[in-house]
């Protein structure tokens, strides 16, 4: 549980939570300023002009709410969202229903995206471009092509992994936003607007406590709230101050910059096996035991961020900022990188 509790990932424990959590339009949407004022303009232009939304592409870290602003632009369109992911649409006629089902305007979200394959890509782009579908009937030299045309829709994908989308699906989104880490203030409000919407009594210094280890994603910081009140219930009066919110951050291995045990193992790895980089990924995997893309796409990130972990093209370095934080001296063969 506690290598879990800052993994920005959907668990299954999350899926009520999100849900009755998630905010229903863009002025209820807290953070990402920038990306609000950019859908607000194209979603009201595109019902001025009673045309679907053009396609719209999400990427960054996860947990930062790429699905929650899929839903929010149906919503704000005034039409339905059909909800799938990449890994779950594995045969032209997987995706033959869903575009065929679609009505006009209507929204596609496919999650994962970078995670379609080859094949249902070819079949995706007459799909986005003309909105048409090309069935290939029989075979051989009696094969021919059967072109079946389909409403107008905006296809929203998702990903965490963009640079794994292949060039031809990524140029045919009109639109592409990346979720940035939210910052402290924007992290405040959400957990100030859950711990409401929840009825969990607490005050500003708590909330502040959760908002600096929330590792910049609302996912987590709405994880950490119901974690810390299950706390404040058992060794407090049921609310959350800033006492029980350190003493129950503290339980859950949750340093004061967000960083929790894999984390430092991370760092530390490298330090003590490797003095302090540069290393690949893929051998800090194997001496830590856990998936190279787990590394990449779930700690890496913030870690990076952060300032504590640097990417270069011989691999991956440990900063002096992460050295302090640990409470470690760099080795004396490496002090002169860090003057």
């Amino acid at each position: 549980m506690l290598e879990r509790i800052n993994n920005p990932t959907q668990l299954k424990e999350d899926s009520d939570l999100d849900r009755a959590l998630r905010p229903k339009t863009l002025n209820d949407f807290i953070g990402q300023n920038h990306l609000k004022e950019l859908l607000e303009i194209s979603i009201q232009a595109a019902r001025l002009r009673g045309e679907s939304l053009d396609h719209v592409l999400f990427y960054g870290p996860p947990g930062l709410g790429k699905t929650t602003l899929a839903n929010i632009i149906a919503r704000e369109m005034g039409v339905d969202i059909t909800v799938s992911s990449g890994p779950v649409i594995e045969k032209p006629s997987d995706l033959a229903g869903i575009l065929t089902n679609l009505g006009r305007h209507e929204a596609l979200f496919i999650d994962e995206i970078h995670r379609l394959s080859h094949v249902i890509e070819e079949y995706i782009y007459p799909a986005m471009e003309d909105f048409e579908m090309e069935i290939i009937l029989d075979s051989g030299p009696n094969s021919r092509t059967l072109k079946i045309p389909i409403e107008n829709f905006t296809l929203i994908g998702a990903t965490t992994r963009a640079g794994l989308l292949t060039p031809p699906l990524r140029d045919r989104f009109g639109i592409v936003l990346r979720l940035d880490y939210y910052d402290f203030d924007a992290l405040f409000q959400i957990i100030s607007r859950s711990a409401k919407l929840l009825n969990i009594p607490s005050d500003d210094e708590g909330i502040a406590e959760l908002a600096r280890r929330s590792r910049g994603t609302p996912r987590i910081a709405n994880r950490l709230l119901r974690r810390v009140r299950d706390y404040a219930q058992i060794k407090g009066r049921g609310i959350i101050d800033k006492d029980i919110a350190l003493s129950a951050l503290q339980m859950l291995q949750v340093d004061h910059a967000g960083l929790d045990e894999m984390d430092k193992r991370i760092l530390n790895t490298i330090i003590e096996n490797y003095r302090g980089g540069p290393v690949g990924i893929k051998t800090i995997a194997t001496a830590i035991g856990e998936d190279a893309g787990t590394i990449e796409e779930i700690f890496e990130p913030y870690l990076v961020q952060q300032g504590f972990l640097e990417r270069s093209p011989q691999g991956r370095k440990v900063t002096f900022k992460a050295y302090r934080h640990l409470g470690l001296s760099p080795a004396d063969s490496q002090s002169d990188i860090f003057q």
